[in-house]
């Protein structure tokens, strides 16, 4: 794993264009940390790195958003926090998604940890006392 410390949210844009740019041939994204941490904030600029023009929001609810990247391709945010059930998932359909080699961005990817590709981009954000965070990454190839 990898570190990159930030002073705030602010430069979340600068260390999702520097994982994006490490990982060209990875398309999903699990993004981990505890409530508040910044993971909405680290997906919102990853998508602003990718040219997404629409609102970035947690699709908490919904559970999955669907955005365009400035190439067209569909950008895929999901928020797994409300999973109740695995069921739910496979009733989205999220192997149409996770398998498409279209970005997937998850927030809460602990609640489907068995249903991720053998290859994707794990992300911890972590909120020190000061508002910075320390961002751990890596690739995992299962």
């Amino acid at each position: 794993m990898k570190t990159i410390n930030v002073s705030g949210l602010h430069e979340l844009k600068d260390a999702a264009s520097l994982i994006l740019q490490e990982f060209p041939e990875v398309y999903v994204y699990a993004v981990k940390g505890k409530m508040g941490a910044g993971k909405t904030t680290f997906i919102k600029s990853a998508c602003d790195v990718l040219g997404v023009m629409e609102m970035v929001s947690s699709p908490t609810f919904a559970l999955v958003n669907e955005y365009s990247a400035s190439d067209g391709s569909p950008v895929f945010h999901f928020d797994f926090y409300r999973i109740k059930k695995l069921d739910e998932v496979y009733d989205i359909g999220y192997e149409e998604y996770l398998f498409s080699d279209n970005y997937c961005f998850i927030e809460w990817p602990e609640m489907i940890m068995e249903l991720l590709p053998q290859k994707y981009v794990s992300i911890y954000i972590e909120e020190s006392d000061d508002e910075s965070r320390i961002i751990q990454y890596g690739l995992v190839n299962e």
